[in-house]
């Protein structure tokens, strides 16, 4: 019998699963994406690494001492075919209390684009490097209304935020500005990508896939997800992108 393809995926909580319960307003894994499913359909084994708060930074700290020395080197565990990164969503995040008490000051995302860019671009040839198949994601849309209301809804200058921001759909529209460059480094690496953003925006009401903060998926934009993956591995096989087993 042949063996599986051995995955393994990196990102923030949007692939750990988490989520918002609304009775206790805390984050829980409650983890709808069907990786068994996956799993079986495709026969692949999935092991997932993904940490709520994962940043680029800590993302490639991981990554590289899991693969560090050279191709030949030997890993505590089978060295995976592909290497799934679901990266940005805490990167184009802000400290929004210190935007509230200084709405005047400079303040900058826990990591700013470019910096941003430049990391992932290193990691993918890293992973390349190394014969391990890169394999990134554009970012789930937020509800910037929601996002608004739950992160900055507190703050006792919530109206400094806003003043700050210049209007709530700004919140879209950065967290946008990194989905696309995530894209532009698909093109620029001939990483291949799984285009998330692209599959919750095909839904007419947004809002009804995300949980109250308007930035982690609910139980049905986790099945979007899983949707996701499973069209983008059957369409990678029939182009030859990928080679599996099943």
């Amino acid at each position: 019998m042949q063996k599986k393809r051995q995955v393994e995926v990196y990102g923030d909580s949007i692939l750990r699963g988490v989520q918002l319960d609304n009775e206790s307003s805390r984050y829980r894994v409650l983890n709808n994406i069907d990786i068994d499913m996956l799993e079986k359909k495709f026969r692949l084994c999935i092991s997932n690494f993904s940490k709520f708060g994962c940043t680029i930074t800590k993302a490639c700290s991981v990554i590289q001492k899991r693969f560090e020395g050279d191709k030949s080197s030997a890993v505590s565990t089978p060295r995976p075919d592909a290497v799934i990164m679901n990266l940005g969503g805490n990167d184009c995040d802000f400290d929004w209390k210190a935007i509230a008490e200084h709405p005047e000051g400079e303040h900058k995302p826990n990591t700013p684009i470019e910096v941003f860019a430049e990391k992932y671009k290193k990691i993918i040839e890293f992973l390349k490097d190394k014969d391990i198949r890169p394999v990134i994601t554009t970012l789930p849309p937020l509800s910037a209304q929601k996002f608004f209301n739950w992160f900055c809804g507190g703050l006792e200058k919530k109206a400094n935020v806003l003043k700050w921001l210049g209007g709530v759909e700004a919140i879209y529209r950065w967290q946008e500005n990194y989905s696309r460059t995530i894209e532009r480094l698909a093109g620029e690496t001939e990483a291949l990508l799984v285009d998330l953003r692209g599959a919750f925006l095909k839904h007419r009401k947004i809002e009804q896939l995300l949980c109250a903060d308007g930035a982690h998926p609910n139980t049905e934009g986790q099945k979007v997800i899983t949707q996701s993956f499973m069209e983008f591995i059957i369409n990678a096989k029939a182009k030859g992108k990928i080679q599996l087993y099943a």
